[in-house]
């Protein structure tokens, strides 16, 4: 275990005007509240938070955040109180260490709403002060380290913890060596066996290629130094969890892998990276598509450096990094070389934010602005595990703005990443000044134009399209004020034609003091909640008026069988006979019915299973959570919501001769069993211009077959023009419409 003074060296060989007293005083702290405290390892307890700060001293961070390292668990796990620390450290020490008490568990078995409260809070609190990040990471990674001595279950569950949330978190932020670690540790108690076949096969390619890495190594440097750069080269082989997760992502074998061994060539300037690379691409071939220029373009997570792949000395690919040393310590600790490498660098008593000119603080800020507009915390986490997992493609405006997205990104991605606006309207594409389908997967360096049109909504469609959480959860929202919209005008007028035939008249006013009393927000959700049938609007007139008599028609067969349906005036007790739920007693629907003019309408109207269409006397039947289902009058359907009066709603329809819009209709057939049956019967379909949406064939008997076809047609006359003509056929030995 370190001792206290050499926790004091670590900091002081990188900070000489360091605050030994703020160490030592939290070295002691720390040990005499875990006192005999120990791990499931044996180790006394206060061996965990000391690993925790030398790890951090690797990241030559301040003393406040070492200090902060050394305390984070008394809170959690001592008698300490937050007032005591602030005393003997300072508030802000003291905040931090509540902070991270806070942000003890990231729980993946817990229910997925605990889990993204918790990771919400840990974002929010890296918004704030980026060191709550630096020492939660630091804490995960001595916890994998030592993952060996917990149960089975629990190593199981923290590791599944580390690969979704932690490591790729650790990537985010810029810092590559920690997220490849935090990888490897979770892979292996994941995928044990995977972990050591993979292990085994890159020792001996180590040991096999060890000459010809040395002779890389010094070829390079030899060349480099010829021509005045001093250069420092060194040879890598990937790690086993980045050469298993490509083996798998690009269905390769181990051997099929190119770039298991790479170079990294770490110069003095930016300047010196761009003549590295010429020299180098004068010397040896290039392989084609293999180019990569952090540089110009840093990834999101502030990442630069030079990639580049050549044919090397033995004919053998070899990948090159390049960059400089501050690029280098930037790929390797991210946001704490960038904390680091401010002017002035920490400040104990001061909140420690990445700059604005950082990518991964406009991920970070991205990211936090969908707490607001993600509806629940499960969408939040959603969202924010697509961002963490996904690589980058590199796209522009046509005014030359860069917009980075992940890789499979689509156009429609890209229209929400400029604006919200220009995704919501957006109608079609250009990619490189073609017209493209909106669910073309983009390319670096493609340039996009997004088409817009006036007052255009996303389909919700789009929603399985769309990989980035913005966009997706730009299209939910939209989606749900949509059809909010629509089931709101739908109860809108259900209550205005309720209240009508009550003698009274509806108004928005009238309902606004009574809200509560139906057990909604706002009007707008009552109204909804009416149009989607949850909330009776007989329930809102009685609201509206206490004193309302109810007098609806009760609907009850004909008497003696007689084919059709009666209403009973239950106040009046008078019978009078209407085919539909008409109210003027001439068998057509009354003036106050909804007009409905078919599934693209702008209510939330869909068919039953038999279909409807034009010419057809209908009736709208009002189901929670549906709207509102048109069947035919005659639809035996009908039946099974005779005691349900108060979800019958008056419609008729509304059909011009200019409108382009067919209507479902069922049909069975007995056809005769014989071959060209099938193929008579669907071309004389088509000859009338009607559409089969479905078919679906059932032998009656040796000699005939039972078809059910669902057909998609103009109206009531085109429908049955159709069914004489399948009639008039010798194949066709019956053909009915299927609603009664």
């Amino acid at each position: 275990m370190m001792r206290q003074y050499e926790l004091v060296e670590r900091v002081a060989a990188y900070k000489p005007d360091l605050d030994e007293g703020l160490l030592n005083r939290a070295y002691v702290y720390a040990m005499q509240k875990h006192g005999s405290q120990m791990r499931a390892s044996g180790d006394p307890y206060f061996s965990h938070p000391l690993e925790v700060a030398a790890i951090l001293t690797e990241m030559h961070l301040d003393e406040a955040t070492i200090a902060v390292a050394l305390l984070h668990d008394t809170i959690e796990d001592t008698d300490a109180t937050r007032k005591e620390i602030d005393q003997i450290f300072g508030s802000k020490i003291g905040q931090l260490v509540e902070g991270l008490t806070k942000l003890k568990r990231l729980d993946l078995v817990s229910k997925k709403a605990e889990q993204a409260e918790n990771l919400r809070k840990l974002l929010l609190a890296v918004a704030d002060d980026i060191r709550v990040l630096l020492v939660k990471l630091a804490d995960r990674l001595h916890n994998m380290r030592t993952l060996g001595h917990m149960r089975e279950d629990k190593r199981a569950r923290i590791a599944h913890e580390t690969m979704d949330i932690y490591a790729p978190l650790a990537g985010r932020m810029g810092m590559q060596g920690m997220r490849e670690e935090l990888e490897n540790l979770a892979f292996r108690h994941i995928n044990r066996e995977a972990y050591d076949t993979i292990t085994e096969r890159l020792a001996e390619l180590r040991e096999r290629h060890a000459e010809t890495i040395e002779t890389i190594e010094r070829d390079l440097t030899e060349r480099l130094h010829a021509n005045g750069i001093e250069a420092k080269v060194t040879g890598r082989q990937k790690k086993p969890y980045s050469v298993f997760s490509k083996m798998q992502r690009k269905a390769l074998s181990l051997e099929q892998l190119s770039d298991i061994f790479g170079f990294r060539v770490i110069v003095g300037d930016e300047d010196a990276c761009y003549r590295t690379l010429g020299i180098i691409h004068r010397t040896w071939p290039t392989v084609p598509g293999r180019f990569k220029d952090y540089i110009s373009t840093p990834k999101q997570n502030d990442y630069r450096s030079i990639h580049t792949t050549i044919v090397g000395p033995s004919r053998q690919r070899v990948e090159l990094q390049i960059r400089t040393q501050q690029m280098h310590e930037i790929a390797d600790y991210g946001i704490a070389a960038h904390a680091v490498y401010k002017d002035g660098g920490f400040d104990q008593n001061k909140p420690v934010v990445l700059s604005k000119d950082s990518n991964a603080y406009g991920w970070l800020r991205r990211t936090i602005e969908l707490l607001a507009e993600a509806d629940n915390p499960q969408e939040f986490l959603e969202h924010t595990k697509l961002e963490l997992f996904q690589d980058q493609v590199f796209c522009f405006t046509p005014k030359g703005r860069l917009i980075a997205l992940p890789r499979g990104a689509t156009p429609i991605d890209f229209a929400y990443a400029v604006h919200t606006d220009i995704g919501d309207t957006c109608v079609g594409c250009k990619v490189n000044g073609r017209t493209m389908p909106l669910v073309t997967e983009l390319r670096n360096g493609d340039e996009v134009e997004i088409i817009r049109a006036k007052g255009a909504t996303p389909p919700q469609a789009w929603e399985s399209v769309a990989i980035t959480g913005k966009a997706r959860s730009a299209i939910r929202r939209a989606a749900r004020i949509s059809i909010r919209r629509q089931y709101s005008g739908l109860g809108q007028q259900i209550l205005e034609r309720t209240f009508a035939r009550s003698g009274k008249s509806f108004s928005r006013d009238a309902l606004k003091p009574l809200i509560g009393k139906v057990g909604h927000r706002d009007i707008e959700d009552a109204l909804a909640a009416v149009g989607r049938g949850e909330l009776s609007s007989q329930d809102v007139l009685r609201a509206v008026h206490p004193d309302y008599q109810d007098s609806r028609a009760k609907r009850v067969p004909g008497p003696g069988g007689e084919k059709g349906w009666f209403n009973i005036d239950t106040a009046a007790g008078m019978i009078f006979r209407v085919p539909g739920l008409a109210t003027n007693g001439s068998g057509e629907p009354g003036t106050d019915a909804i007009p409905i003019r078919g599934v693209g309408d702008d209510l939330p109207v869909r068919f039953g299973p038999d279909g409807a269409v034009p010419g057809d006397r209908i009736v709208g039947i009002l189901e929670p959570g549906k709207g509102i289902t048109i069947y035919p009058i005659q639809s035996p359907a009908l039946i099974a919501f005779d005691d349900e009066p108060e979800n019958w709603v008056d419609v008729r329809w509304d059909i011009d001769a200019g409108m382009n819009t067919r209507f479902p209709a069922r049909i069975a057939l007995a056809v005769i069993n014989e071959p060209g049956t099938l193929a008579e019967v669907a071309e004389t379909i088509a000859a009338n211009d009607v559409n089969i949406h479905n078919l679906s064939m059932t032998a009656m008997a040796e000699d005939f077959t039972r078809m059910i076809v669902d057909l998609e047609v103009w109206d009531l006359q085109h429908l049955n023009r159709t069914l004489s003509q399948l009639r008039a056929k010798p194949c066709v030995s019956e053909v009915s419409r299927m609603n009664g």
